[in-house]
């Protein structure tokens, strides 16, 4: 093990001269997380970076995604091998792989984000001294955990909030978590704007032209008349599929035209769900799961409304692609999911893990058209507002451009 450390330091590093599409030197910036799903909600971030001069580097674990992601934002995939579990052996090859790649490209800025990333990324960005280093807090996995994990996932945060310069926060909630836990001190927690990762695309995502007419109806079979209840998503016991699950199957004894449309993957991570729910699921005759799809906007079309009670969020892209697409959300007051939704406004609030409140919410919209409509405009208006994709990534980039200047 430590020849193969010290091996890899041995190699001369690549020393490239960056160019921008105008030809100028470019601004080398690495941007990490530990799983290539998590690639996911940086589509727009990295080609607008890349757009403002900044020569990019995503780095996450080998998956489909990961080069996907790359090809499509134009920018360069270097997949390192991370787990998201403790795994002492496998987390110091991961470490050395980090320091390696950084030795390597010498980026003037670090973006490292996700438990394990954000701590290994972090630290080896510290080590190799790289002259500005981000934190990203895109969420708190300790919130969902207990005992001497919780414990340890605090200290993770600590360490890799204080080997960055700056935490950059997903939600005014988050922050305001991070404060109390003393993740970090105040000063070095940021937030851009009201928050989100990368903002909304406003016109992509918008409301069905008709309510309950859907050619994805017609290809899941649910009738028009139907009300859908829809959820977008990890399918974890954090993103609270369980309790959904059951309130589902309560408002069906009230209401009986009614359907469970899932659009998501089974994610395999700690939070995984049991096999009696994978069951429960696939062999249940009102609920349709069509599993990932690239593009969800005409799936958000075919909701009468959208629940996702979560236990824990850093900001829920999901809440604000459904309220763009003119859809009431019930969500939850956990961290970061409550930035989301205005309540009674553009949608409710319930609390998280329990049925109950997700079954008496949702009664209320389903009997109440003209409320389901009223608040689905108003989340369309807010979202317009407050976080197009142009605004929040316009944002994003002035920041990064700022560090990039020592404005910030």
């Amino acid at each position: 093990m430590a020849a193969w450390v010290e091996g890899i330091f041995q190699t001369q590093p690549v020393l490239r001269s960056d160019r921008d599409e105008s030809g100028l030197t470019a601004v080398r910036i690495v941007v990490g997380v530990t799983s290539d799903q998590t690639c996911l909600v940086l589509g727009g971030r990295l080609r607008a970076l890349r757009q403002r001069g900044f020569a990019v580097t995503l780095v996450a674990s080998p998956g489909q995604l990961l080069e996907q992601t790359a090809q499509a934002e134009g920018v360069c995939a270097r997949p390192v091998p991370m787990r998201r579990g403790m795994a002492p052996v496998a987390d110091l090859r991961s470490f050395a792989a980090l320091c390696f790649l950084l030795w390597r490209v010498r980026p003037a800025i670090t973006d490292f984000s996700t438990p394990k990333a954000g701590l290994l990324g972090n630290v080896a960005a510290w080590l190799m001294r790289v002259p500005t280093r981000v934190y990203t807090l895109r969420g708190l996995k300790l919130e969902s955990s207990s005992g001497v994990k919780r414990a340890l996932l605090l200290w993770s945060e600590r360490v890799a909030a204080w080997c960055a310069h700056v935490v950059l926060c997903n939600s005014e909630s988050l922050r305001a978590e991070a404060i109390v836990l003393k993740i970090a001190p105040a000063w070095k927690l940021r937030m851009l704007g009201e928050g989100s990762s990368n903002g909304v695309d406003t016109e992509r995502f918008f409301p069905a032209r008709c309510l309950g007419e859907s050619a994805i109806r017609r290809e899941i079979g649910i009738p028009a008349g139907d009300i859908v209840l829809g959820f977008v998503g990890r399918l974890t016991r954090d993103k609270g599929v369980p309790e959904l699950l059951v309130a589902f199957d309560e408002i069906l004894r009230s209401e009986p035209a009614t359907w469970l449309l899932l659009v998501g993957w089974f994610d395999q991570a700690e939070d995984a769900l049991d096999l009696r729910w994978r069951e429960h699921i696939a062999g249940h005759p009102r609920i349709r799961h069509v599993g990932y799809v690239a593009d969800a906007a005409e799936y958000y079309r075919a909701m009468d409304l959208f629940v996702l009670p979560t236990h824990r969020e850093g900001f829920p892209n999901a809440v604000l692609e459904a309220s763009v697409s003119g859809l009431p959300v019930i969500t939850t007051r956990s961290t970061g999911a409550r930035d989301a939704v205005v309540a009674e406004v553009t949608g409710l609030l319930v609390s998280a893990g329990g049925p109950e409140e997700i079954v008496e919410a949702a009664l209320e919209l389903i009997r109440d058209e003209a409320k389901r409509r009223r608040l689905g405009a108003a989340g369309r208006a807010w979202v317009v507002e407050k976080f197009s994709r142009e605004r929040v990534l316009g944002l994003a980039v002035e920041f990064y451009k700022g560090l990039a200047e020592g404005r910030d």
